[in-house]
């Protein structure tokens, strides 16, 4: 098994140390940190999203937590049998997630939320060690395009040859699939290029074929 997991203090990225730096000024009750991944690693599905909210995951150390991304990712995974509790957006919230893994492509947080190619390129062994350490996985969810290309970078495929288009499945291996879906941003909800309805039913194919 291969256990590569960035050091909480990783300076391989030096915009971004320099950035988690100043929000410790900022918030220093945060967490301020690569965020690790959440979920159990014997999982069938693993949701990839860009890269720690700087008022969410970033502050409470748990993907999609505290941020308005959260809200429609973790109340879709609690109805689709994914995830068990209420989501409060807070990481002691008792929130569990079920036969589901969740990370971020880069682990720390980006500037105006927009990691540079080298730090997408610098964080994706870490993605690429979570892929090969879940022997049960069958599906990974892209949340965006900066997840869909990086995954299939992981994979040695070409992002030239498979496009990022919301709700197509993707054949990575013999074993796992990739399903691409808008991110669960406020901007992509609130301009409606993703409605509740349109994530709902992707989840819910998901849901369909590992039941």
């Amino acid at each position: 098994m291969i256990n590569l997991t960035p050091d909480i203090n990783c300076s391989i990225c030096p915009r971004l140390k320099n950035f988690r730096e100043e929000n410790k000024e900022k918030f220093p009750t945060g967490w301020n940190a690569p965020v690790p991944t959440w979920g159990n690693i014997d999982s069938e599905l693993l949701v990839v999203g860009l890269a720690p909210g700087l008022k969410g995951a970033n502050l409470t150390g748990r993907p999609f937590t505290g941020d308005y991304a959260g809200i429609l990712l973790y109340n879709t995974l609690i109805k689709y049998k994914f995830a068990s509790g209420t989501y409060q957006a807070d990481p002691n919230d008792g929130l569990t997630l079920i036969n589901c893994k969740i990370l971020n492509a880069v682990r720390c947080v980006p500037p105006q939320n927009k990691p540079t190619t080298q730090e997408e390129k610098n964080c994706r062994p870490y993605l690429k060690s979570a892929i090969a350490n879940m022997m049960n996985l069958k599906i990974i969810l892209a949340l965006g395009v900066i997840a869909h290309k990086n995954i299939l970078s992981c994979f040695n495929i070409s992002n030239s040859k498979v496009k990022f288009k919301h709700g197509q499945y993707i054949q990575l291996n013999k074993k796992i699939s990739l399903v691409d879906s808008y991110h669960v941003s406020k901007y992509n909800t609130s301009t409606r290029l993703l409605t509740t309805e349109m994530f709902e039913n992707l989840i819910e194919s998901i849901h369909v074929k590992l039941d």
